[in-house]
């Protein structure tokens, strides 16, 4: 994109001067048309003013877009449609206020393919990773139904409940994080210093020692002598179980069995319905036809298996069935939730019934997550009391056995 001078008139006649970034000469002339301004002149003005400029060091450390922005940029678009600011001129004007660089980048070819004439649905789709299948289905939606505005604030209040989801769980796994990283912490610290050292002393007792700690010296002296190996075992492990979860099968076997995690299964089932609820009554509510609405709602609940589920309703809805049947037949959903939704069909407020199911989910996932770390706690003190009863029993014994046998050799 470069920066090209113009001149031209608007309706008054009056003369008007500036510099705008575009791809070309005609996409300046399309967007002065758009607003009202007649070009006289357009000259090439060298590379893009807003883009900042960057080096290669900053380019590496430069933020990708994430959620927040997006959810930030949803929020400013949806005040300016509301405002009724045309959309060439919402973008343009939060890619002057923004600094940050990618940001930038996104909205000017945003930009740059209205001015092609694309659709906003199509614009967006050429960046995945910022905008999903379902944010890109429901501004199609929009486009379609006249109800762009509508539409971004629903994705705005969307994309407000998946941030704070992820939040409260980072919240609730801080603590258990920090203390298994120091339980790793101290088990590499013990191999490499302290058993070394206790090996030494014990080798010159010249006696036999218990079982325990001669597990704990040979798992030390084999940790030190192979540790390249187990580095090189372990990056290798991640590496194929990351290739393993990327395939279809993988992915589904694995979102299929975190669902029966002893802790953590129930909340990752409540999240992902609640998400499908308030997805699926998004788009119900905004014309989006029952089979559609499946189809790109299986998509976006972010679990192979629940979207398979999903996809079985739809196929079930398209051979004529009822909603509730089929959703009885995911066998995922409570029988709570089942009643809502066949009342729900049978009055015609299905949307109304969905949203409500996805804040009866929501209410159950934070207080799930609000005794997540509680539930976690117990398990924590069980490994570690268990790894300091090995430790005790195998340096502490032979030390105090020897000790023992000292004294009574003293006292005879």
């Amino acid at each position: 994109m470069q920066a090209f001078a113009w001149r031209g008139r608007n309706n008054r006649g009056e003369l008007l001067e500036g510099v705008i970034d575009a791809d070309s000469a005609d996409a300046v002339a399309a967007q002065l048309m758009a607003g009202g301004v007649v070009p006289t002149g357009i000259e090439l003005g060298g590379s893009s003013l807003s883009a900042p400029k960057q080096d290669f060091w900053q380019r590496l450390q430069a933020r990708p877009v994430g959620m927040e922005d997006c959810l930030v940029m949803t929020r400013q678009l949806y005040t300016l449609q509301k405002a009724g600011v045309p959309i060439l001129r919402a973008l343009a004007g939060l890619e002057a206020s923004t600094a940050q660089a990618a940001m930038v980048e996104m909205l000017q070819d945003l930009r740059a393919s209205l001015d092609q004439g694309r659709e906003l649905s199509t614009a967006m789709a050429r960046h995945p990773k910022v905008f999903s299948p379902f944010y890109i289905a429901m501004i199609r939606v929009g486009e379609m139904t006249g109800r762009l505005t509508e539409v971004l604030l629903r994705l705005s209040q969307h994309l407000e409940f998946e941030l704070d989801i992820r939040a409260r769980i980072k919240q609730a796994l801080r603590y258990p994080a920090m203390v298994v990283v120091a339980m790793i912490i101290a088990i590499i610290v013990i191999n490499i210093f302290v058993l070394p050292t206790f090996a030494t002393v014990f080798a010159g007792f010249k006696a036999e020692l218990p079982l325990m700690t001669r597990m704990l010296l040979g798992f030390s002296a084999w940790t030190l002598h192979w540790w390249p190996m187990v580095l090189i075992g372990a990056a290798g492990g991640v590496m194929a179980v990351r290739a393993w979860l990327a395939t279809p099968t993988g992915r589904y076997r694995w979102d299929r069995r975190k669902l029966r995690l002893p802790i953590a299964g129930e909340i990752v089932l409540k999240a992902t319905l609640a998400r499908f609820s308030r997805s699926f009554a998004l788009a119900y509510s905004s014309g989006v036809p029952i089979s559609q609405t499946m189809t790109v709602v299986a998509q976006t609940v972010d679990n192979a298996y629940i979207g398979n589920r999903i996809e079985q309703m739809r196929d079930g809805v398209e051979r004529g069935e009822s909603i509730s049947r089929c959703a009885a037949a995911a066998g995922v959903f409570t029988p709570i939730v089942l009643q809502m939704i066949a009342v729900g069909e049978e009055t015609g407020e299905l949307d109304g019934l969905m949203m409500e199911i996805a804040q009866m989910y929501e209410r159950e996932t934070d207080y799930s997550i609000k005794g997540l770390s509680a539930s976690i706690e117990p398990v924590l003190l069980l490994i570690i009391g268990v790894l300091v009863l090995i430790l005790a029993l195998g340096v502490f014994l032979p030390l105090w056995n020897l000790g023992q046998a000292a004294m009574g050799r003293g006292g005879g």
